[in-house]
């Protein structure tokens, strides 16, 4: 029996990987010897057996599908770019958004549109408007923020998205409402997800910037995007800018793809829901293969921008195939990083971290009325030290299920909304999460400046989620628990930029 098994030694590799990450701000060394010690502790530090462990799990833990899709979206997005789409959109933009408070919110809306997938969100919303925040003098911190803020937190409260696939396959049959049902149900308690959306277009009306965002915008107004640790990025800003000043596509050749792409996706869905048994489209989305459907409507859209682009001569065939390398050499880097961290959550579990989790979980006698914080905080705290949110839904939500299904449905539905928002939370974070990777990704922003800006924001989030929570189990109504932590949020960011003014002020 290893001694590592189901204790908590088994949350020393991601831990490790994220302090380490965090002092060194080198994510790919992080995250391997994260990976390295795990594999390790599970092969009793055997050299061999370490070493056969940890390419064994990296084999197991790669999901394939989402490197298909994510080689495909970058070919999309290369397409897009070369093609002049993009550059189009950014002169559209550039006559229309008069402002910097525009170009933020323009951003923050496109996200919010965008709630098929995240990892499409994230890269697609970065591609179309850095040249346009960048024209504005946005850090691209920020622009990470407002990727990050408008993907997995729309996600998680559409129906139609592959996370409500991926939290649907996690909820065990037999009680009172199928998964889908309850993923419906859990949409207005998920006050991590409404406040960060909230949050987002509230300090975009007000201008508010804080902590270290407060720096970067600073610096970004003096002309450094990036701060510190964007050289590789710098290059590209500059090809970034060139493409929209010479480009010949048009705001068509960018929107038509994406409209393919959303409509690919969500026919899809439906198609491979009616494929596993469904009667209905509610059921069909509920019982859907949100991977492969992904990688459907890239392979359609592909083909589509074909047939758009060619015979328009927007760009020619040799650039047209040339793109398609080239957008899969663009994500080898997030590629990388996403399997060094499917393989860190590998080791975790081979170490029984979800087995450690349920088994010193108790959520019963006096601590009724505090579970829903407890869960969130939970949540938040698994979904951080594994990079993961769905691992997290997977871990706690049968649990949180079983506890209510059979005597409390409504607390039910308000566990299972604050195990969701505090994965959410937890995977925006954390350094080694996916999401957060693709966010860094999108904005070709350096990735631990986004964690450190990101970090300070979701905090007062975060507090205010709690006392929603405490208000949701006491009161049992999503309306008292959001009007209450919305109000909360309200007065703590006025009083965070009155101080800010407020020193602004003492030092002129």
């Amino acid at each position: 029996m290893n001694m590592f098994y189901r204790t908590g030694w088994s949350l020393v590799p991601p831990v490790a990987a994220i302090l380490l990450a965090l002092l060194t701000k080198e994510v790919y060394l992080s995250l391997f010897c994260g990976v390295l010690l795990g594999a390790g502790m599970a092969a009793g530090f055997q050299p061999w057996n370490t070493f056969e462990t940890l390419f064994t799990v990296m084999r197991d833990s790669m999901d394939l599908n989402i490197v298909i899709f994510d080689v495909l979206l970058g070919m999309i997005i290369v397409l897009m770019s070369r093609c002049g789409g993009t550059a189009a959109y950014g002169r559209w933009a550039t006559k229309h958004l008069r402002s910097r408070k525009q170009a933020l919110a323009a951003t923050a809306l496109l996200g919010v549109l965008i709630f098929v997938d995240d990892y499409f969100n994230c890269l697609t919303v970065g591609s179309v408007m850095r040249p346009v925040t960048d024209k504005y003098g946005i850090s691209r911190a920020k622009l990470a923020y407002i990727i990050d803020a408008t993907a997995a937190p729309i996600c998680i409260i559409a129906p139609i998205s592959s996370w409500a696939a991926a939290v649907n396959s996690y909820v065990p049959e037999g009680g009172p409402m199928n998964g889908f049902q309850l993923f419906i149900a859990t949409i207005p308690y998920n006050l991590y997800a409404i406040l960060t959306l909230y949050m987002v277009f509230f300090i975009t009306a007000k201008s508010i910037d804080f902590g270290l965002m407060a720096k970067h915008e600073k610096n970004a107004a003096n002309g450094d995007l990036f701060t510190s640790g964007g050289e590789e990025f710098r290059a590209l800003a500059e090809e970034d800018e060139r493409r929209m000043r010479e480009g010949k596509g048009h705001v068509a050749d960018l929107i038509a793809p994406m409209l393919v792409m959303i409509g690919s996706a969500v026919g899809a869905m439906i198609y491979t829901g009616y494929l596993g048994g469904a009667s209905g489209v509610v059921a069909a989305f509920a019982n859907c293969d949100a991977e492969i459907s992904l990688i459907f409507a890239t392979v359609v859209t592909v083909i589509f921008m074909g047939f758009l682009y060619l015979p328009r001569r927007v760009i020619t065939f040799r650039d047209f195939m040339d793109s398609l390398p080239e957008g899969g050499k663009m994500m080898i880097p997030a590629i990388l990083i996403l399997t060094l961290a499917w393989t860190l959550k590998g080791m975790t579990d081979r170490l029984g971290i979800g087995d450690f989790v349920s088994g010193n979980l108790d959520l019963s006698g006096r601590l009724i009325w505090f579970i829903p914080v407890a869960v969130f905080c939970i949540a938040i705290f698994i979904s951080f030290s594994t990079g993961t949110s769905w691992g997290t839904f997977s871990i706690l939500v049968p649990i949180v299920v079983s506890l209510f299904q059979r005597t409390d449905s409504q607390m039910m539905v308000i566990a299972v909304s604050a195990v969701l928002a505090g994965s959410v939370c937890g995977d925006h974070v954390s350094p080694i999460s996916d999401t957060t990777i693709m966010a860094s990704a999108g904005a070709q922003s350096n990735h631990i400046n986004h964690v450190q800006t990101q970090m300070q924001y979701a905090a007062v989030t975060v507090a205010c989620c709690i006392v929603g929570y405490l208000a949701a189990a006491l009161t049992r109504s999503w309306q008292i628990s959001l009007l209450i932590s919305a109000a909360l949020m309200t007065a703590i960011l006025l009083l965070i930029r009155r101080r800010t003014e407020r020193r602004g002020q003492e030092q002129r």
